[in-house]
């Protein structure tokens, strides 16, 4: 029986392409491909020519089944994303585990990967982190993601469009307060660049520069400080202290929160 082979491709130097990669590629019967018009680029410089076939998406289950059956019947595949590791937050994951359900084996040849290289040049922790992936454009699965979040003592890595990062970098200085926070772009690129900030800068100063390219943003977890020790009371004093000061009830208690660590409502509840 034939396999299913994962494999690597560049993030943006096609010199990163292993040999080992570039010689699967060139042996398998045919190549499930994330955008065909993007891998097509890549084959023609390596000169390699193959049947290619589209898994994305919103054809993943349909084409899904196609792939296993041919594998079944004795083909060859590799599974590639447009750029980096296939499966990775990438619907290719559906694909690995239809095989397991199948029986087929696979087997994975490692490339470049996105998550990684930016926790690699990021300045901060690399010892335990872990990977949340795109957030959602709903309002309320995106808080309540980052809500889960306020607690995480690990490094987090979040993956991000040019188009919404200036609300998400405000959103991350809500909800965490102000922290260490790395925003990597085009890696392996010719303007690569790491910009180690803060929340606090990244939401007021970066937001509205135009950073554009692939993004990927690495955040500080959770340190045992000063903010970690406020009580509810102590929130709520706070709070309390800015609305006498003329802050709008609502304002005063995000405030709080940011600081304290303690939810909004709480603390809104509280006061009113």
């Amino acid at each position: 029986m034939s396999k299913l082979y994962v494999v690597g491709t560049p993030i943006g130097n096609l010199s990163d392409l292993s040999p080992r990669a570039v010689e699967t590629l060139g042996a398998v019967d045919f190549i499930a491909a994330e955008d065909t018009r993007v891998t097509l680029k890549l084959l023609n410089h390596f000169n390699i020519k193959k049947p290619m076939i589209s898994y994305f998406e919103h054809n993943k289950r349909e084409r899904g089944e196609m792939i296993c059956a041919r594998i079944l019947a004795g083909e060859s595949c590799a599974i590639v994303t447009d750029a980096g590791m296939p499966c990775i937050s990438d619907p290719g994951e559906d694909l690995i585990k239809l095989c397991a359900e199948k029986g087929i084996e696979t087997v994975v040849v490692p490339g470049p990967s996105a998550v990684i290289s930016a926790l690699a040049i990021s300045g901060l922790d690399t010892g335990r982190f872990c990977f949340e992936g795109f957030l959602s454009v709903n309002k309320k699965s995106r808080r309540d993601h980052l809500e889960s979040l306020k607690d995480e003592k690990r490094t987090m890595i979040f993956y991000e469009a040019p188009h919404k990062l200036p609300s998400t970098l405000r959103d991350l200085y809500e909800f965490f307060g102000d922290r260490k926070l790395s925003i990597v772009r085009e890696l392996t690129k010719i303007h690569e660049e790491a910009i180690r900030t803060t929340t606090k800068i990244a939401a007021e100063q970066l937001a509205d520069s135009g950073i554009k390219g692939e993004i990927v943003l690495v955040l500080e977890g959770k340190k045992d400080d000063g903010s970690a020790k406020y009580t509810l009371k102590q929130a709520v004093s706070l709070a309390e202290k800015l609305v006498a000061e003329g802050a709008k009830i609502s304002d005063a208690a995000k405030e709080a929160a940011r600081v304290s660590g303690f939810k909004k409502n709480d603390i809104y509840k509280e006061l009113v």
